[in-house]
């Protein structure tokens, strides 16, 4: 881990819009020794409550629901553009029936209470402020509906971003 440095918030010059929806990022939650990490495309960054926050959104189904439950903290990280496959492998395959990690060549570590993963050049290390599940009778537009053919919503995490370390 010693070769991120620790920036304010404010300091981050990525845009959001390319980071999350372009760039994807990594969602993990629970120790280096036992995590589960997957790729999200579906994130925001803001200020809530005062405070600098994230919010991520995961479905009941996956695996890491369990740990982002369990868990009072996680990170979202952002890599260089070498490791599409890796965010490929974190998107598709369940942390269930494979090891992300050993799977991807990733290498994680504690970024002071969830992992992260070395080959990041971003991470973002979170404490869990609120959970929700998505309501459909709270979606306004039907078009939003369509992306839940299975009725599966998303729990929205909100979190205060603790950390930002970068490369």
């Amino acid at each position: 881990m010693e070769q991120f440095r620790q920036i304010l918030p404010e300091e981050l010059g990525d845009n959001p819009f390319s980071l999350i929806g372009k760039d994807w990022l990594l969602l993990t939650a629970g120790a280096p020794e036992d995590h589960n990490t997957m790729t999200v495309s579906w994130a925001g960054m803001g200020v809530l409550w005062n405070k600098n926050v994230c919010t991520a959104y995961v479905r009941p189904q996956r695996h890491t629901f369990g740990f982002m439950e369990r868990e009072e903290y996680f990170t979202l990280s952002a890599y260089p553009e070498e490791y599409r496959e890796a965010l490929r492998v974190c998107g598709t395959k369940s942390g269930r029936e494979i090891n992300k990690a050993a799977e991807t060549g990733l290498t994680p570590f504690d970024a002071g209470g969830a992992t992260a993963f070395e080959e990041a050049r971003l991470v973002l290390l979170c404490r869990k402020l609120y959970a929700q599940d998505l309501r459909p009778e709270c979606i306004v537009d039907p078009a939003v509906d369509t992306h839940y053919p299975q009725k599966d919503y998303h729990r929205m995490y909100i979190g205060e971003i603790l950390r930002v370390l970068v490369k």
